[in-house]
């Protein structure tokens, strides 16, 4: 009987390991699928800018509340936003800081943007 309950769970360890690795390669797979993705969807120089502060366009617009690139209202809500989470009065400095870091990556889109503007009126002209 030892015999047998060894071969089942010998039997057991396998059926679930080959479920682990398939579910292992799947996650894998979604995770470059997504990847591949999010790449197409940025300019190269927008998700070079992404990697570098380490804050997503999309995530910046969120966490600003700006549904288009303003400038005017990026400062508004910058402004607003760095007060309210002051740590002077109560605020969170890590909140602080990610409205920094959102800042900082939606002013670099708009120099990336301009930049772009430029390249393309230059372009225009030839």
């Amino acid at each position: 009987q030892a015999k047998y309950l060894a071969q089942i769970i010998l039997v057991g360890a396998q059926v679930v390991g080959r479920a682990f690795m398939r579910a292992l390669r799947q996650e894998f797979a979604a995770s470059q699928a997504a990847a591949n993705a999010r790449g197409r969807t940025e300019r190269p120089q927008s998700a070079a800018a992404s990697r570098i502060i380490g804050i997503s366009l999309q995530e910046a617009q969120q966490i600003l509340n700006v549904s288009n690139l303003n400038p005017e209202e990026i400062q508004k809500n910058y402004d607003h936003l760095f007060k309210v989470n002051d740590k002077s009065v109560g605020g969170s400095f890590y909140l602080q800081s990610k409205v920094v870091r959102a800042k900082e990556r939606l002013d670099e889109e708009l120099r990336i943007q301009a930049k772009g503007d430029k390249e393309k009126g230059r372009k225009a002209e030839t």
